[in-house]
């Protein structure tokens, strides 16, 4: 079968790590990427074009004759960028996908030619490592065939669902801004650490590797994370002390006193 074509409108972060995943993942070949953007951002297509991919400083050149044209802009740009593309959509191809913000699929498929297929995904940064959490939402048109050409596209960056899209506001506030939550989290643990006299290399990757081996531990035993705590948390000891205090009224999220508690207990 021939490798996709899939065009890039937009070259940062999130496009460079879809495309390195594309290319892993063996769905198609660095030739086959095209790459546009400002050339205020040539930094950004040099990056592309180091994996191999081509690249252009004009939209359209990056979504004719491709498969999928990824929208990979900020939402402020979306509607010039598809105005750029207007020319080159048509009902069969290519299928347009955006990873814009808060950008409807009704205002995209208003921007384009009618019966245009379109896609709206919200992935997260730890795509970059290939552990990404995204969903998708189908506009009108798309099909059965685009679902699951999407599905396979966001999974060899992590996990994907599709979901109505209704749900893209939650999932915003929960898988999009959350790798933001637990960066405070594990920062707030690294910091327990070190006032306990950790080398903050040390309490880093302490507190990197605990949360990453949790998470592993919530999605292979299938167990609630209250089920998971309590296993942790021995009678009277200081571990349930501490995460009591966590769940104190009006506690802020803050890590640094749980390994304090834990070591004052445990060392006295």
């Amino acid at each position: 079968m021939t490798a996709l074509r899939i065009g890039f409108v937009g070259a940062g972060n999130m496009a460079q790590a879809l495309a390195k995943g594309f290319i892993s993942a063996g769905i198609t070949q660095a030739g086959r990427i095209v790459a546009s953007s400002p050339e205020v951002d040539q930094h950004l297509l040099q990056q592309m074009s180091e994996m191999g991919c081509d690249t252009t400083y004009n939209n359209k050149e990056a979504a004719y004759d491709s498969d999928v044209t990824i929208v990979c802009v900020k939402p402020a740009v979306v509607s010039r960028v598809l105005h750029d593309l207007k020319s080159c959509v048509t009902p069969s191809r290519p299928l347009v996908t955006s990873v814009a913000l808060g950008v409807t699929l009704a205002s995209l498929e208003g921007a384009l030619p009618p019966l245009a297929r379109v896609v709206r995904v919200m992935p997260n940064t730890p795509a970059l490592v290939m552990m990404g959490a995204s969903v998708f939402a189908r506009g009108a048109h798309a099909t059965d065939q685009d679902a699951q050409l999407t599905h396979r596209l966001l999974s060899s960056v992590g996990v994907c669902d599709e979901v109505p899209e209704t749900c893209l506001d939650a999932v915003t506030g929960l898988s999009g801004a959350g790798p933001a939550y637990m960066y405070v989290v594990m920062e707030a643990l690294a910091d327990g650490g070190v006032k306990m006299g950790l080398p903050r290399h040390l309490a880093l990757k302490l507190a990197a590797h605990t949360m990453m081996g949790s998470a592993k531990m919530v999605l292979t035993t299938g167990k609630h994370p209250g089920q998971l705590k309590d296993d942790v948390c021995s009678p009277g000891g200081q571990s349930v002390a501490s995460t009591t205090r966590l769940q104190y009224p009006g506690c802020t999220c803050s890590g640094a006193w749980p390994p304090q508690m834990c070591s004052h207990e445990c060392c006295p």
